[in-house]
């Protein structure tokens, strides 16, 4: 790509001399031009008479507009005519849009008439970029014209882009098939537009002024992509830097803080109802062997534990301090575990931004980064890591260990992650609350989990990311190596913000959010209950080696409703060689299917279900297995859950193992056989045919984000 930074440079800083808060459409083409993007032939007429000559010169037809740094919005101004077919035309024109102009802003300053070769024919697009609160500059792509407002068919990735990810924005969008060719209709230039999306993202990652910038429309054709338009909207206010520590310094960090060799409580107590009395109980009681200081200068033990005024009274090394006092003791409290070198304080207390007291938060924030200390929280429950038997917590106790680690904004939804937990008997790595996310959050996490070799699927619930752009970099990096989940709450719009330009208009909050962690590799789920499916099945599921799915199953009615939800969650059915279908119809009745779904009947015995499995596993063409199971009196749900058990466990010694997902439609009966099947490794689920295909779905996002499949 070439590009000339010089005279971008040049253009912007007359702007910002100027105090202007866009660009004109000359000073646009330039820009442009600088970048490589290509946009039509055009010049400035400064009278009728020089439109008139300018226009005969291009050849008719032509566009004319108006150019003026107060009228940004051209169309609605009266500024525009098209089609101009001739000179006496053009003159017109000239006088027409001037006239309009100054009826629509009369102070307005007129630079004079833009003429522009006309663009003919291609599929109308519009290429854009906008700067995000939290994800800093982002590239759009989507269709164009008039009604892009309308449909909103936009899509969003971080800036700058790569070639890949401008590809998978051309097939990101509702419209993506009339890219290909329509009824007759050509195909566009794929490699066009991505060199478009390409070089449109790098000029706004070089240039962090650019605010908004809009490529409305652009022509794209068989030939090749030009912008027919250019909107750019600048801001030169500098953005503060956010605060980021680099990652050795948070991994030797969250090391100590997450496996600590000794814990402070600051607001110990030996009496029962007090925050302080349930975390020293649940340090002592969940079996934690490392040290406990209990801090409170009004005791001499608490329970049974010599007690301290001040943590700087403690003789020995604290790796963590955890905060059980009220929020305005916090801040004195916290100078001293920084002075005592304490690398973490987990901050339980409310009474901080959440209730408008952000003075309060900014104290804290402040003395942490001083002192180097890192803050989890505060208004938080606290946190579990269960391979140190630590519940650093005031909420029950949690004790079984597994691989998943799940964290959570609120303590609403930390107390239904430690339920689940606790009901589905679902072990767990951690269980961390962020709450207000003074200083830790969900990067930090990412980048602990990441390295820590008793997390298999780090699952994320969160509000909003104070960071994205930083989030995203970091769950890239991780999501290739371990399954990341993320829960995002409060799918609001900011559509509503005064927004200078059509891509601004159409960046809403959580379609952008969607797009980025799409292009981050991360699972999203979409409700509560998903995501904590998604924790305990996806690390159950092997990695699928290829794209071919099959359903098995003993309900014709069950076999329809998995059909559909493979095509909702992006899995594909394997169309059935005729020699496997040959294979499986030996083992079903004549009057059952073949093909797929295999349809074997619902009066089948257990030496049918069996077999079909045993095949669906033995045949390397085949990667994943979906049943579906109807409760008959012929194979009982337990003879069915054992059975698959045994087929697959015979397999499993074999070396040879396929994701396998189960649906169990029948009486009360069913839900302890689904048990049965999630003890032994299989994720399988009672009374639903959405949610086994749903994880295997998301298995499968996984691994092909990650380049596994």
């Amino acid at each position: 790509m070439s590009k000339d930074t010089a005279k971008v440079r040049q253009i912007l800083d007359a702007v910002r001399t100027e105090g202007r808060d866009s660009l004109t459409a000359p000073e646009g083409k330039l820009i442009c031009d600088a970048y490589g993007i290509a946009v039509p032939r055009e010049g400035v007429a400064g009278s009728a008479a020089e439109a008139s000559k300018m226009a005969s010169s291009m050849g008719f037809p032509v566009v004319m507009k108006i150019v003026s740094p107060d009228i940004l919005h051209k169309t609605e101004a009266g500024g525009v005519v098209v089609g101009v077919k001739s000179a006496d035309e053009a003159a017109t024109a000239y006088e027409q849009i001037v006239a309009n102009a100054k009826k629509y802003k009369a102070d307005a300053k007129i630079v004079g008439v833009q003429v522009q070769q006309m663009i003919k024919g291609g599929q109308e697009v519009i290429v854009g970029a906008v700067t995000d609160n939290s994800f800093g500059k982002l590239v759009a792509f989507g269709m164009g014209g008039v009604l892009v407002e309308v449909l909103k068919d936009i899509t969003f990735r971080l800036a700058p882009a790569t070639r890949d990810d401008a590809a998978s924005m051309l097939d990101g969008i509702h419209a993506a098939e009339m890219l290909k060719g329509v009824r007759g209709g050509k195909p566009v230039n794929r490699e066009a537009l991505q060199e478009l999306i390409v070089n449109v993202s790098q000029l706004v990652a070089d240039f962090p002024e650019i605010s908004e910038m809009d490529l409305n429309p652009v022509f794209a054709s068989e030939s090749g992509a030009i912008a027919a338009d250019v909107r750019i909207v600048v801001d030169f206010q500098p953005k503060a830097p956010r605060f980021r520590p680099d990652e050795k310094s948070i991994v030797t960090a969250m090391n100590r803080i997450m496996k600590p060799k000794a814990v402070a409580v600051i607001g110990a107590s030996s009496e029962a109802g007090k925050i302080g009395n349930s975390v020293m109980k649940n340090l002592i009681n969940g079996g934690y062997q490392g040290k406990i200081y209990p801090i409170n200068p009004g005791a001499a033990t608490i329970m049974g534990l010599p007690a301290y005024k001040s943590v700087k009274d403690v003789p020995g090394t604290i790796d963590v301090a955890v905060f059980a006092i009220p929020a305005k003791f916090v801040a004195g409290a916290l100078v001293e575990v920084g002075e005592k070198k304490i690398p973490g304080a987990v901050l339980i207390p409310s009474g901080f931004a959440e209730t408008g007291n952000v003075e309060g938060q900014k104290e804290i924030q402040a003395i942490g980064r001083k002192y180097g200390v890192r803050l989890m929280g505060p208004n938080i429950y606290g946190f579990y890591y269960t391979w140190k038997n630590l519940c650093a917590t005031f909420c029950t106790a949690y004790d079984v260990k597994g691989h998943a680690a799940l964290s959570s904004q609120s303590g609403g939804i930390g107390m239904a992650i430690i339920g689940f937990s606790r009901s589905a008997k679902m072990g767990v790595s951690a269980i961390v609350g962020l709450g207000n996310k003074s200083d830790i959050d969900e990067d930090d996490l990412l980048t602990f989990f990441e390295q820590d070799d008793n997390t298999h699927i780090i699952v994320q619930h969160c509000e909003d990311l104070k960071d994205g752009r930083s989030f995203a970099e970091v769950a890239k990096r991780v999501s290739r190596k371990k399954p990341v989940v993320v829960l995002k709450a409060g799918r609001t719009s900011m559509g509503a913000r005064a927004a200078s330009s059509h891509t601004g208009a159409l960046a809403g909050n959580d379609r952008i959010y969607d797009d980025v962690l799409r292009q981050a590799g991360v699972i999203r789920a979409k409700a509560l209950r998903e995501m904590l499916e998604y924790a305990r099945a996806i690390p159950k599921l092997p990695t699928p080696k290829g794209e071919n799915v099959v359903i098995i199953t003993g309900a014709g009615g069950s076999g329809v409703l998995l059909s559909d939800a493979c095509v909702d969650n992006g899995l594909k059915l394997m169309a059935m060689p005729p020699d496997l279908d040959a294979a499986f119809r030996k083992f079903i009745p004549p009057f059952g299917a073949a093909g797929n779904p295999v349809d074997i009947t619902g009066g089948e015995p257990p030496r049918t279900y069996q077999n079909t499995i045993r095949l669906g596993l033995e045949d390397p063409r085949i990667h994943s297995l979906i049943l579906g199971y109807w409760h008959t009196i012929v194979t009982p749900p337990m003879v069915f859950a054992k059975l698959v058990v045994e087929v697959v466990e015979e397999f499993r010694a074999k070396g040879i193992q396929k994701p396998i997902v189960v649906s169990l439609a029948g009486d009360v009966e069913v839900e302890e056989a689904a048990e049965h099947l999630f003890d032994h490794g299989i994720p399988a689920y009672p009374y639903s045919t959405e949610m086994p295909v749903m994880v295997l779905g998301a298995k499968y996002r996984w691994a092909r984000g990650a380049g596994l499949v």
